[in-house]
């Protein structure tokens, strides 16, 4: 941990001279075991983001300890822990999963193990609980996915504390939190995290600016839902001006965004659905369509031609949603 501790010590320093949106101030740390290094942003408020290739991190942090969105990968979680401690010696007290995937529960257990559920003095849950680890929160579709894993995670690292409504609420470090679940969108268990005084919206990998969406079919999620979801961000966000600022956008992927990133994310996939959906009605095949190269015009952003997620894959997926609810 001694390399650790040093990252540690040089990301406090850079947090500390950076400000609240000096974007261009990303202190960097890196486990000393080879794990991708992790930039730490301060967006505004409350919030951080916490960036690296394994994908984003939101965390809020205050008097009554700290909330962590997502935990990337297993091979992130001491890297991950270390960024954290830099920035703060408050206790992990929430720790919030957006959906089921491995790169966003990967490091659960090391993360919530290192926290507790004693807040501000005060016990968070029953009597019973304190202090025995950072209580992990999810929709209950998460967790149900979580626990039908081949490779299940340990049970510390399981949610604890579960939902099935349209929304779940939390009142923490002085600012309302509401996460709300966005059925059959990237899987069937997504929810968005909405920290409404800081005036920042979490979105898993219902939003990224890296890539095409990947649509989980397996697990619940659907094209038309993700484009369901990110109108609800729209829904919330607000620019500060010219469509600017106001409202930030944590993405699961990328560099952070406002509504207008968001915008332009929901109307880019809004077309493709729509030419997708016309060479459907024509009664074009699957490979007529991927000849057709509807996402060509986007495909220097956010195509792939390898990788677990490709441009082929994508069109797929949107084909065969499409073609089961043609004529509805």
């Amino acid at each position: 941990m001694a390399a650790g501790r040093t990252a540690a010590a040089r990301i406090l320093a850079v947090v500390a001279l950076s400000g609240g949106l000096a974007f261009q101030a990303m202190a960097q740390s890196g486990s000393g075991d080879g794990a991708p290094e992790i930039g730490v942003l301060p967006v505004q408020g409350n919030v951080y983001m916490l960036a690296s290739p394994n994908g984003n991190v939101a965390l809020q942090v205050g008097d009554d300890g700290v909330i962590v969105v997502d935990t990337m990968g297993a091979a992130m979680a001491e890297a991950l822990l270390a960024t954290i401690q830099a920035i703060t010696d408050k206790p992990i007290t929430f720790l919030i999963n957006t959906h089921a995937h491995p790169d966003k529960v990967g490091a659960n257990t090391t993360i919530s193990q290192a926290g507790s559920n004693i807040a501000g003095g005060n016990v968070v849950g029953t009597i019973a609980d304190a202090g025995a680890a950072a209580r992990i929160v999810a929709h209950e579709n998460a967790l149900i996915a979580i626990t039908a894993m081949d490779e299940p995670m340990p049970f510390e690292g399981w949610p604890t504390d579960t939902y099935f409504t349209d929304r779940k609420e939390l009142f923490f470090n002085g600012e309302a939190v509401q996460l709300l679940h966005q059925p059959a969108a990237h899987t069937d268990g997504d929810s968005i995290v909405f920290f409404r005084r800081s005036d920042v919206i979490a979105t898993g990998d219902i939003f990224l600016t890296t890539a095409y969406p990947y649509i989980d079919r397996a697990a619940g999620g659907s094209f038309q839902g993700i484009i369901d979801s990110l109108n609800r961000i729209l829904d919330l966000a607000v620019p500060a001006d010219r469509q600017e600022g106001g409202t930030m956008i944590i993405p699961g992927q990328g560099r952070l965004g406002d509504e207008a990133d968001v915008l332009e994310y929901r109307d880019m996939l809004t077309i493709i659905r729509d030419r997708i959906r016309y060479l459907v009605d024509q009664g074009m095949s699957l490979d007529e369509v991927r000849d057709a190269r509807p996402t060509l015009d986007y495909d220097g952003r956010y195509g792939a031609d390898s990788g677990f997620w490709t441009t082929e894959q994508f069109i797929t997926a949107i084909y065969e949603e499409l073609s089961e609810t043609a004529g509805e």
